[in-house]
């Protein structure tokens, strides 16, 4: 079942959407790691906000759910893949494993 979130719709400094910018930074930031590492999703909420992170988790989380559902992430709890809609506590982001 697809993530649907809600994404706050305020910006940054005019910049674009929030939820956009974190599905990004996600990108950007497991391009620049080894293949099967992870991230967390408050990397991303760091990349776009370095101090009001906090409040971008949420956010963060959906943003990494609507990857998952388009297939470009998958997210994942002690290394299984989980659902981030009813995943508990931390999770982490990898790309898809073959």
């Amino acid at each position: 079942m697809p993530w649907r979130g809600d994404v706050p719709r305020r910006t940054l400094g005019g910049m674009e959407d929030v939820g956009v910018r974190l599905e990004q930074a996600i990108d950007a930031l497991l391009d620049g790691r080894r293949a099967g590492a992870t991230i967390c999703p408050s990397e991303a909420a760091r990349a776009v906000d370095p101090h009001g992170w906090r409040e971008l988790m949420p956010a963060a989380r959906a943003a990494a759910g609507r990857l998952a559902a388009a297939g470009q992430v998958e997210v994942t709890q002690r290394g299984e893949v989980v659902d981030v809609a009813t995943a508990r506590g931390p999770v982490r982001v990898r790309r898809p494993q073959p």
